[in-house]
């Protein structure tokens, strides 16, 4: 699909199946697969490769609604590589990849991600992917047996558009 990202298949899921990192510790992972580009607007999520065309993880998202029509809905984008992948850039270059298509081929206006306050190399990721931090979310994530406050991050149409053009 783009060289970074492709489509997950069933074969796909003994690599995804998160770490004991703590942050992406959910419990066994389920093969994700998505619709054509043509169609994000449905839940989903591609397969992350190395530059040797190795799968290394995940990007994902689900659709969250601010109000109750259309145009209030974005997607909530997540990540996860292995070990061995993190730190080279490969989650930076890959949420880029996925705002990218989603501000090509949806009309969404934003694009949203969360993350733990513990979790600083994603932060920073997010931070070099574009996004912004709008706050903390207190309490919103229940993992390893307690809730979790976490950092909401977003990317709204125009931030991507001003990168984008040539300065």
């Amino acid at each position: 699909m783009t060289g970074l990202l492709r489509e997950l298949t069933a074969e796909d899921l003994p690599v995804l199946t998160g770490d004991d990192a703590g942050y992406d510790h959910f419990g066994p992972r389920a093969a994700r697969t998505t619709v054509p580009p043509g169609d994000l607007n449905q839940n989903g999520g591609f397969g992350v490769l190395a530059p040797g065309g190795q799968l290394v993880g995940n990007v994902s998202w689900v659709w969250q609604r601010w109000g109750p029509n259309e145009q209030s809905r974005n997607p909530m984008i997540g990540i996860w590589l292995s070990p061995a992948a993190r730190g080279r850039g490969l989650g930076t270059q890959a949420q880029r990849t996925l705002v990218d298509l989603f501000f090509r081929h949806t009309t969404v206006n934003r694009v949203e991600a969360h993350t733990d306050v513990g979790n600083v190399a994603e932060q920073r990721a997010l931070e070099r992917a574009g996004f912004a931090q709008d706050g903390t979310i207190r309490g919103a994530q229940w993992r390893d047996g307690a809730y979790r406050d976490g950092y909401l991050y977003s990317i709204l149409r125009s931030d991507w558009a001003a990168e984008q053009s040539p300065s």
